[in-house]
């Protein structure tokens, strides 16, 4: 809780509204997000939670309790006005509006309240890392930095970002910390345990005793402006001096019509004009540019006109990857690139299931098993074959064949498969799919870790046949 000071407890509803209507607490302060807790009134009503109640917060990965919420109030939420205060759009291709009113549907109370802590949360990934804002500023005293930058990031870092560290740092007489968010992000990012291995070899780059890296356990809200002046006021919290914002700082990308949720520079303007309010001084982002004649980076506003900078985008190097392209030193390091294809290998590396649907007597499943066959005679990958029989016999004997059933029992088709797909195998299923939400569903959940191919296996029906044909075709059993 040290790490979001002034915020001691879930907002009230005064300060809940101060924050999304003028990013301020009722005493006063700064703070830009709204930290809040949601339930539904069956919730409410069930766990009898009224003002003075006491509740246990528990880690939902291992149940430990981490702290006692006492409640102080209980209040109903316009979602849509929230959406639009604090992200500026109701848009729901913008991550956080989504996650508002999809995944939180049906939630539509925020309970407020005083929080007592009660223990951190286990984490087993990189301990060494995961420092409490006191630990940091103590590490930062014995080491006597008494400047420090601070670096957000949700990707991983390449020369450019190193090198516009090491500008920020020298141009303020300061260090660099490092502290990228290891929490939930945007859809699609690349997993924190691969980008963790990067931060850890790009370390090695910076001069000796320059930069240290640790871990901030933060959910990205893709909140542009508002979260840029949130992460100033953690880093504050953590020890930073400095903090640097970047060119559209935590942008979610483009809206439902193709266009920015912000502008480039919102961000930018919104920190500097809190930066002595909230005691931390903004950094703004210094774009820097490759030369290919001298072969240095320097800042975008130095190259002359007769020059063109080359560069390379987020999706071109999502594009190399994929399909094994040549990635240039001059952009990333050697030891950063490898870790990147071991753990995001070109397409012909990469696991994938086929799904193959049709109505019932159709040939899905004889098509499936020889091309099980066929796969396991070629011999590059394992492969799993994935039929109704088992399916239902071993993982879905509860489910019957209504709609919500059958499209429970393909969520667990597409747990299975998408494991299969993330260790690098094949998986090729044949249960009856008639819905296209429920495909749609698999397709996203398998895609995350490798290749997905929908497969309609199409055959005449029996009123189609010729009437001989028709007579002598038995009838499926019932």
């Amino acid at each position: 809780m040290v790490g979001f000071l002034p915020w001691r407890a879930f907002l009230m509803r005064g300060d809940y509204n101060g924050v999304v209507d003028g990013l301020r607490l009722e005493n006063g302060l700064v703070w830009p997000i709204p930290v809040t807790l949601d339930a539904s009134e069956d919730e409410i009503r069930e766990l009898r939670i009224r003002n003075g109640a006491r509740l246990v917060l528990r880690d939902p990965r291992d149940d430990a309790a981490l702290a006692v919420l006492t409640v102080g109030d209980v209040f109903r939420v316009d979602k849509r006005r929230e959406a639009i205060k604090v992200f500026g759009t109701n848009d729901i291709a913008h991550p956080s509006v989504d996650y508002l009113f999809n995944q939180r549907r049906g939630k539509g109370f925020y309970i407020g309240g005083g929080v007592q802590a009660i223990q951190l949360p286990n984490h087993y990934d990189y301990v060494s890392l995961r420092q409490t804002p006191r630990e940091l500023r103590h590490y930062f005293r014995k080491l006597n930095w008494g400047r420090v930058v601070g670096f957000q990031t949700r990707n991983p870092m390449h020369r450019a970002h190193r090198e516009l560290t090491v500008r920020a740092a020298r141009s303020r007489q300061a260090n660099v910390l490092i502290h990228p968010v290891v929490g939930l992000t945007k859809p699609g990012d690349i997993d924190h345990f691969t980008r963790v291995r990067v931060y850890q070899a790009i370390m090695r780059r910076y001069p000796s005793g320059m930069a240290a890296l640790s871990l901030l356990p933060l959910a990205m809200r893709m909140g542009g402006p508002r979260e840029a002046l949130w992460h100033a006021i953690i880093r504050k919290n953590y020890g930073a001096t400095h903090f640097i914002v970047g060119r559209d700082h935590a942008g979610p990308g483009p809206d439902s019509n193709g266009n920015d949720f912000y502008g480039p520079y919102d961000a930018q303007s919104l920190v500097k004009a809190y930066q002595h309010e909230v005691a931390i001084e903004f950094v703004p982002f210094q774009m820097v540019a490759y030369i290919q004649e001298t072969q240095e980076y320097v800042p975008a506003d130095e190259v002359p006109p007769n020059i063109t900078p080359l560069s390379i985008s987020g999706t071109e190097l999502r594009r190399r990857l994929r399909t094994g392209a040549h990635i240039p030193e001059w952009f990333s390091y050697p030891e950063v690139v490898a870790i990147l294809r071991a753990s995001y290998p070109p397409r012909h590396k990469q696991g994938f299931a086929i799904l193959l649907t049709g109505l019932h007597n159709s040939g899905r499943i004889a098509v499936a098993r020889a091309l099980t066959t066929t796969l396991h005679e070629q011999g590059s990958r394992q492969v799993s074959l994935l039929l109704p029989e088992t399916m239902r016999g071993e993982f879905s004997t509860d489910l019957g064949y209504s709609k919500k059933e059958r499209d429970l029992n393909l969520q667990r088709y597409a747990f299975v498969s998408s494991e299969i797909v993330k260790a690098g195998a094949a998986a090729v299923c044949a249960p009856i799919t008639p819905y296209d939400d429920a495909r749609e569903r698999v397709r996203r959940q398998v895609s995350k870790y490798g290749g997905f191919y929908l497969v309609h296996i199409s055959t005449p029906s029996r009123s189609a046949l010729p009437a001989t044909e028709a007579a002598c075709t038995p009838k499926p059993a019932k």
